[in-house]
């Protein structure tokens, strides 16, 4: 009987050893949260003018909006009435929270 051929066999060195240094552990996990990061859209003129007037109505008629938002780990919608514009910082706020405007991937408005 040679037990430790059998060791060596598919994944049995792997299974017979469970250590994991820990700096090997940050390494992998950094390695699968770098893999979960979504690329930011680049929209072009006629988008932003599309975005640019959904935002626009939803600051003066009240509007509600939905915008999809650039975020690098998950998919992130803002749902409210625009309540300020601010150009010279390009950043909105929504429900009293402030937004870059540059992360707007998309917009609608809600009938």
């Amino acid at each position: 009987m040679n037990t430790g051929r059998k060791k060596l066999e598919g994944n049995g060195l792997w299974e017979s050893s469970r250590m994991m240094l820990p700096e090997h552990k940050v390494r992998i996990n950094q390695l699968e949260a770098d893999q979960k990061k979504r690329q930011r859209i680049e929209l072009d003129e006629q988008e932003w003018a599309i975005i640019s007037q959904l935002v626009d109505a939803s600051l003066k008629m009240r509007q509600l909006i939905n915008l999809q938002m650039f975020h690098e780990t998950e998919e992130l919608v803002v749902v409210g009435v625009v309540d300020r514009v601010d150009q010279l910082q390009s950043r909105f706020m929504v429900d009293g929270e402030w937004f870059a405007i540059r992360d707007i991937e998309g917009a609608s408005l809600e009938h």
